[in-house]
């Protein structure tokens, strides 16, 4: 059974760490700003309809004031401006260079009247007197936006310290979704029960009825494919999800993850005498100057695509879309992958492409759809003869992995245990530190349970999730519910036991109340050296934890002792980048900061920040918090 893990010394923040945002389905959102919007008449009903047909999020507004403080809450999306013309002139000098602001239009009764004021502003896209041209302009914006926030992860080839290690080492964030839809394939879900639990969630997005009662009523009469490339809402919902790690979306989107996927391993199969052994596919990109940067410095290194990647045979067709969308911006710059495709280099079954030509909800022509984490090496990037700001470069597909990477991901997969696929997914969501998602998904599974055994090791991964929210009298509550449960049946001295013990310390630990933390850490460690050889890295936990409890007794000699002891084991039994090395450094490093030692304390946590910013979300608590501490260390030197 799994044991908390990536605790550390580092001062919690009470409740949950991921910051609150809004559900999203879309990289985007509309902003429709007049003095005279009502939305009870027929007119404005009307009008949003066919808005939300194609950005689904329209947020209303009747003062420019109003448009100014939305504005300065979004984080993480572009805005589409709809502004009256009284209201437009004066919201302009305001609003128009915000980089929230993608594109904005004038929807007014009278065109002339503010068509000469509106040439002044270059994000204005028109001024118009009818909503359906605003529609059409606003798909083609759109689609023109979601092509650039494509996710990617590429190596950051630091100048200062270049090696070869560098250049084969992709992201964590790329390592941890790459699980996720490993688990996602292993899972035989009921399609009903999760075609109607996605609806549902995406009634809250603002998504249209319309598009919803059309894709539940007739999601098996058409391939994944054509749900994929259809102008509804799926397409942008599952790039957004992927791109920000979102497993709460990815989780509802799992089946259609699986099933796109195994269209795409069938296609293959039936298409594979029709691909050469190599051959060569095109697609356009923009970038933004610092986007284009990191891909120059990933130059010999891995570039992976964490979407389902869709290519062509016809390079005049990339060339054509990076041209356009280079006119539309005049910062971007233009990309052409050329992408060689050598299927000795690559595995077929976990890396399946086809032709969807025949599947497509448009006409298409030599179009190839690759999976999710399709890894090219950049062999080369060279700019184009006849113009400056547009770039081509080479990629040829591989299974090169990062041996550092690979022994991690290994590594994680196997502590990412469970006795069903649901199971292992509730794991990597803790892993990854989306409490409040998690929460949400083991109280599903509660529900489902089918025997006391899964009931038990569900309510132990509640109880991880109490104790990372803060909430430590509900973590021992379901401690001991999952306890109580294994008693019955598992001998005193039984492995499984021994993760819940130390957990149930850990949680005492966390309520100052060290001697019972202690009393737990020992009826662990106990069962540990007797069940395991000496160098297993769940010993090491056990060390570790007792270092702690000492630590905050104010022991700081005993700490040291059985923080370095298990220190020890791990820098044997684990791979160089794993978190838990990174917590070994961090909790040496904290006593040491206690003893006045601040040189060795900064030494110390600057390698488990260095450790967890390669092996960790870059979202997760414990960076933030060895930052912190780094910061307060060097202010006492």
């Amino acid at each position: 059974m799994s044991e908390q893990k990536f605790k550390s010394t580092v001062p919690k923040p009470s409740g949950d760490v991921v910051r609150p945002r809004r559900r999203v389905a879309q990289n985007y959102l509309v902003i429709w700003v007049d003095g005279n919007i009502d939305p009870k008449t027929d007119d404005c009903k009307s009008t949003l309809e066919k808005l939300r047909a194609v950005v689904h999020d329209v947020q209303l507004c009747t003062t420019s004031e109003q448009c100014v403080e939305f504005l300065n809450e979004i984080d993480d999306r572009k805005a589409f401006i709809i502004s009256s013309g009284a209201l437009g002139q004066h919201l302009m000098g305001n609003v128009h260079e915000m980089s929230q602001v993608e594109a904005i239009y004038i929807f007014c009764g009278n065109k002339v009247r503010h068509k000469q004021w509106a040439n002044e502003w270059p994000k204005i896209r028109g001024v118009f007197t009818s909503i359906k041209p605003i529609c059409e302009s606003l798909k083609e914006v759109a689609r023109e936006y979601d092509q650039d926030m494509i996710p990617m992860s590429s190596v950051a080839k630091e100048k200062t310290t270049w090696s070869e290690e560098n250049l084969n080492q992709l992201e964590p964030t790329y390592m941890y979704s790459v699980l996720f839809k490993e688990i996602l394939l292993e899972i035989d879900g009921d399609d009903t029960k999760s075609i109607n639990t996605f609806v549902t969630y995406c009634r809250m997005q603002n998504i249209p009825e319309a598009q919803l009662n059309e894709f539940q009523k007739n999601y098996h009469q058409k391939t994944p494919v054509w749900w994929y490339t259809s102008e509804m809402f799926l397409n942008d919902m599952l790039d957004r999800a992927l791109r920000t790690l979102d497993m709460e979306a990815m989780t509802k989107l799992g089946f259609f993850i699986r099933d796109l996927h195994l269209q795409l391993e069938q296609l293959h199969k039936e298409q594979s005498n029709e691909f050469d052994k190599q051959f060569i596919v095109y697609r356009g990109e923009v970038f933004t100057e610092q986007d284009f940067q990191h891909l120059i410095d990933a130059k010999g290194g891995l570039l992976s695509f964490n979407i389902f990647l869709d290519t062509s045979k016809d390079q005049k067709m990339a060339m054509k879309f990076a041209e356009w969308a280079m006119k539309k911006n005049e910062d971007a710059i233009g990309v052409i992958f050329i992408m060689t495709i050598d299927q000795y280099k690559m595995s077929t079954k976990t890396i399946p492409f086809a032709m969807i030509d025949d599947y497509s909800a448009f006409p298409s022509e030599h179009t190839i759809l690759f999976t999710m984490h399709t890894v090219f090496r950049v062999c080369g990037i060279k700019q184009t003869a006849n113009n400056s700001r547009l770039w081509e470069v080479q990629l040829t597909i591989t299974e090169d992995n990062d041996p550092q990477l690979a022994t991690l991901t290994n590594c994680i997969k196997n502590e990412i245990e469970g006795a069903t696929g649901w199971h292992r997914l509730g794991h990597l969501m803790i892993k990854v530190g989306h409490f409040n998602q998690a929460e949400e998904f083991c109280n599903e599974l509660l529900k489902n349970a089918s025997d006391d055994s899964d009931r038990a090791n569900i309510y132990h991964m509640l109880g991880m999730l109490k104790y990372h929210q803060g909430k430590y009298q509900e973590a021992v509550a379901f401690y001991e519910k999952s306890l109580k449960i294994k008693r019955k049946t598992l001998p005193d001295d039984d492995i499984s036991l021994a993760s819940t013990y130390s957990n149930i310390g850990q949680v005492y630990n966390n309520m100052a109340d060290y001697s019972k933390a202690l009393v737990f850490y020992e009826k662990s460690l106990k069962i540990r050296e007797i069940s395991l050889p000496p160098n297993h890295p769940d010993v090491a936990t056990s060390y570790n934890n007792i270092g702690q409890a000492y630590h905050n007794m104010g022991n700081h000699s005993k700490a040291l002792e059985f923080f370095e002891k298990s220190l020890k084991i791990r820098e044997i039994s684990l791979p160089p980048n794993h978190p838990d090395l990174g917590q070994s450094y961090n909790n040496i490093g904290q006593v040491y900061n206690k003893m006045n030692e601040y040189s060795k304390a900064l030494s110390y946590i600057d390698k488990a920040l260095a450790i967890w910013q390669k092996s960790l979300p870059p979202t997760h608590p414990n960076i933030e918090g060895a930052m912190n501490s780094i910061e307060h260390v060097k202010k006492k030197l």
